[in-house]
């Protein structure tokens, strides 16, 4: 098996992938814009090249994590223009099913076979390679990528037709949206009743009303400490916008993850876009008012 690959988006997700495939012995081919991100990586095993057509010309397959709609487009068109022969592009990124069936019909177009694989998970488990990848697109082609997938994550499966992955991405992201906030929710409960709250993330995360994110994010609440960001509430907002924009299309609504939206966009307005999204529970400190007991 060839264990080459191409990266382009070295960043918080991306550049977790790369150093686990280091890790396990692929050659691993990166690029980004950023030269402290190209730089960092270099020093990790990652064999940084200049530009998106050097990546497309040395490797078989490529995956794309990246920040923008924009940023997805312009390297879609890269690699399409970069004369190479025919390549699997794994598109990792959380965008639009429009922006993804953009990225599909540039790089169809030019012989390549473009995947969509968004990945359940964030930063801080990508560097502990707990991630899912979710596959769709051409069997075979994600059926080739099954050792690569195995080696940064933990479960990949394959959805079937392409935009499926992001389809299941956003009904994750759903429920992802709706756990943050209860567990803010939670933890204050849990304060004003008088409970350590060490000890509530220690008894409640593992039992029936843990979840992941609870595990995840109650623990930087008590700590009232949001960085470095696994996930930033900025772009979370962005993520946020695209999954009602998908319930809308479906007809489909979402009372329970609607409700949280304006405490995402307050956590915005005080300043705290570049934090965590477990510093929800900061907002939430501040909006929740203490009722009088009754009786």
């Amino acid at each position: 098996m060839d264990k080459t690959v191409g990266i382009i988006g070295l960043g918080i997700m991306g550049g977790a992938i790369a150093r686990n495939l280091v890790e396990r012995e692929w050659h691993v081919v990166g690029f980004d814009t950023d030269p402290a991100k190209c730089a960092e990586l270099a020093e990790a095993g990652v064999a940084v090249v200049e530009s998106v057509a050097l990546v497309a010309r040395s490797v078989p397959i490529i995956m794309t994590s990246l920040p923008t709609p924009a940023a997805v487009e312009s390297v879609a068109k890269s690699i399409a223009e970069s004369g190479q022969p025919q390549r699997i592009v794994v598109e990792l990124s959380t965008l639009t099913l429009a922006d993804k069936l953009r990225f599909e019909a540039i790089l169809k177009t030019a012989g390549h076979i473009p995947l969509d694989c968004p990945l359940s998970g964030t930063g801080a488990q990508a560097r502990m390679r707990d991630l899912i990848v979710y596959a769709s697109g051409d069997s075979a082609a994600i059926a080739r990528c099954g050792q690569l997938f195995a080696d940064f994550s933990k479960q990949s499966a394959d959805l079937g037709a392409y935009g499926n992955g992001s389809r299941m991405k956003f009904v994750a992201n759903h429920l992802v949206a709706i756990h943050n906030v209860a567990t803010a929710e939670a933890m204050i409960l849990a304060e004003r009743a008088g409970l350590d709250p060490k000890l509530v993330v220690e008894m409640v995360g593992p039992g029936a009303g843990g979840s992941r994110m609870f595990q995840m994010r109650a623990p930087m609440m008590v700590e009232g400490k949001y960085e470095p960001a696994t996930m930033k509430v900025s772009t979370w907002k962005k993520d946020m916008a695209i999954i009602a924009e998908f319930a809308g299309d479906v007809g489909c609504e979402t009372p329970l993850f609607t409700l949280t939206q304006p405490v995402y966009s307050q956590a915005m307005a005080m300043g705290l876009g570049d934090q965590d999204t477990a510093s929800v529970y900061e907002v939430l400190k501040k909006t929740i008012v203490t009722a009088p007991k009754s009786g």
